[in-house]
């Protein structure tokens, strides 16, 4: 971002060196504004009754509102905690399933909050939790996927970097941790942090990066918490599914290499099951393909442990809208139309996956 004051120059820096320049967001101030839902000129403001996903919510709000699910769907839902931050929150997940039976189904797993600034991912993994609860038993095709999986939804995955960005840093996106760093940096990109293939490129070995791998892998708790908590249940989870934004785009392994892994092929045609659902309720265009051939190479990333370390074949990354318009200030009129779309993909996936079991 670049100051009122400061555009100019490096207006005229970028021009002295023939580098093309493309402005995205005018003004960043107001669409913050626009996000947290106090554009007047939006017609979604003032509408009343507000419902929760009418505008974006702290992390106190968002553990309420999933405790609340827990006490209006007690035979369908559950919370737990998998761990602490760094800053000793909780890492709190909601479990879906229904019936009384011991017997182990297979698992869906939707996390969100990776990053701190992807406020979209927190409120549409959310949004999902609440379609899957509010339609069982009133549509016989969702009281099927619940009576057949059982749903882990993490709507936080870095709850110190998601409250950072809300009251510090707007575009804070790593956790929180202390560094080695001599001038104070803080925070280890979690998305760098999982041990798979950790630090093979796509990332840094400098504390002050926004993609600093950590000093070693799971040095961050939340992802070590993360990644206990699914290997100790790897042989039953069916679908990993990671959110991120922005760029609409359904990622497939691997982003550690250009290389397609032996699975691509079966990857590639459920994550246009996706697709395909993501664009028919509004239109939009998602493209799918592995990490490194649609962004760049990321290695140390959740959806390549997740295949390649935990053996889940159907590992997803999920850049939800938009394409850049406002990136990740999203405006808080977008959670919705967000939610419903991403919950027809899910529901998508979650039969055409049910199919091969």
């Amino acid at each position: 971002m670049v100051s009122t004051e400061r555009y100019l120059v490096v207006e005229e820096l970028l021009s002295n060196n023939s580098i093309q320049k493309e402005v995205m967001i005018e003004n960043v101030a107001k669409a913050i504004e626009v996000e947290q839902g106090f554009d007047e000129n939006d017609e979604l403001v003032g509408r009343s009754p507000p419902t929760f996903f009418s505008s974006y919510h702290r992390l106190d709000e968002i553990h309420k509102y999933m405790k609340s699910l827990e006490s209006k769907y007690p035979k369908l839902a559950s919370t737990f905690s998998i761990g602490k931050s760094f800053e000793g929150q909780d890492l709190l997940v909601l479990k879906i399933r229904s019936g009384k039976e011991t017997k182990k189904k297979p698992i869906i797993w939707i996390d969100g909050g990776t990053h701190g600034r992807e406020w979209i991912t927190s409120a549409s993994a959310l949004y999902i939790a609440t379609k899957l609860l509010n339609e069982y038993d009133l549509d016989a095709n969702i009281t099927k996927l619940i009576d057949f999986y059982e749903w882990y939804i993490h709507p936080v995955v870095n709850p110190d970097g998601y409250e950072y960005s809300h009251t510090t840093d707007r575009m804070w996106r790593k956790t929180r941790s202390w560094t080695v760093s001599l001038i104070g940096c803080r925070g280890v990109d979690p998305n760098r942090n999982w041990s798979f293939k950790w630090n093979y490129g796509g990332s840094s070995i400098s504390p002050c990066s926004h993609v600093y791998s950590g000093l070693i892998p799971f040095s961050e708790p939340e992802i070590k918490a993360i990644a206990n908590f699914i290997f100790d249940r790897k042989n039953r989870v069916k679908l990993f599914l990671t959110l991120h934004s922005y760029s609409q785009m359904w990622l497939t392994p691997w982003g550690w290499t250009h290389e397609f892994p032996s699975d691509y092929e079966d990857q590639h045609k459920m994550a246009n099951v996706a697709v395909r659902a993501l664009r028919s309720l509004y239109g939009s265009i998602f493209e799918s393909g592995s990490t490194t051939e649609l962004l760049y190479t990321a290695s140390g990333g959740s959806d390549d442990w997740a295949y390649g370390y935990a053996g889940i074949k159907y590992s997803f990354t999920a850049e939800l809208r938009d394409t850049g318009k406002h990136g990740f200030v999203l405006p808080s009129n977008q959670i919705i139309p967000s939610g419903e779309e991403l919950w027809i993909a899910v529901k998508a996936l979650a039969s055409e996956i049910r199919k091969e079991l």
